[in-house]
């Protein structure tokens, strides 16, 4: 009952200015938090698109000059179009350049340990959102359990001062970190779940793309 007492007591009408004083230096944090995760946001945005990581030209330009058996000029191509779809095809390349007499299963594991390499960059970073999602609420609950450290040290130093109006006002400030920790997170774990879905598509997207031109650069390699 007396804890039902502190909240019915807790100023409804508390500023943004005062739930920032209220919450001391771990609002910065948190603040800082929240921009990084609004910049990660806003890069994924430019960079997790089908024309960065299999790029229009690449696509249309590279099954030519593979089928034409001109290996410089594919080369150049990538050279010139850098992409997690040129990375895997200059690999390949360079791997029939450094050993000719390697054969389709040899060149197909060049082409899958780059592909490999180049998903995990593709899926990796979205990691970067399920961080901030997971430390923002610990670092809102850290301002909580300091804010209610400094609550009842307050009161216990003064027993005859210790009414529920008076620790209710220090649970309420206490927990602002806590309020503004889990703000920062949803959204983050919002905005990860969705990138994680949208980067498992490219990655599908350029594992089609690579197979159909190993494809290519194997069956080219075998009749010479």
């Amino acid at each position: 009952m007396m804890l039902l007492a502190f909240f019915a007591n807790v100023d409804a009408q508390m500023t943004l200015a005062q739930a920032w004083e209220y919450g001391g230096w771990l609002m910065w944090v948190l603040l800082a938090m929240s921009v990084a995760g609004v910049s990660i946001c806003l890069y994924f945005l430019a960079t997790l698109r089908i024309d960065t990581v299999t790029p229009r030209r690449l696509r249309r330009d590279l099954p030519t000059y593979l089928v034409a058996d001109d290996p410089n000029e594919a080369r150049r191509l990538c050279e010139d179009k850098p992409s997690p779809l040129s990375s895997v095809i200059l690999a390949t390349l360079d791997a029939i350049r450094n050993a000719p007499r390697a054969n389709a299963e040899l060149i197909a594991k060049v082409a899958e340990s780059e592909g490999s390499r180049q998903a995990e960059q593709i899926q990796g970073q979205t990691q970067w959102l399920l961080d901030i999602a997971t430390l923002a609420p610990m670092v809102g609950l850290l301002g909580t359990v300091l804010g209610m450290f400094q609550a009842f040290g307050a009161v216990a130093s003064n027993v005859a001062a210790a009414k529920p109006t008076l620790l209710a006002e220090g649970v309420s400030k206490a927990i602002v970190t806590t309020i503004f920790g889990l703000l920062v997170a949803i959204p983050s774990m919002a905005f990860y779940a969705y990138f994680r879905r949208r980067a498992g598509r490219l990655v599908s997207e350029l594992e089609g793309a690579c197979a159909e031109l190993v494809a290519i650069i194997s069956s080219k390699h075998a009749q010479e």
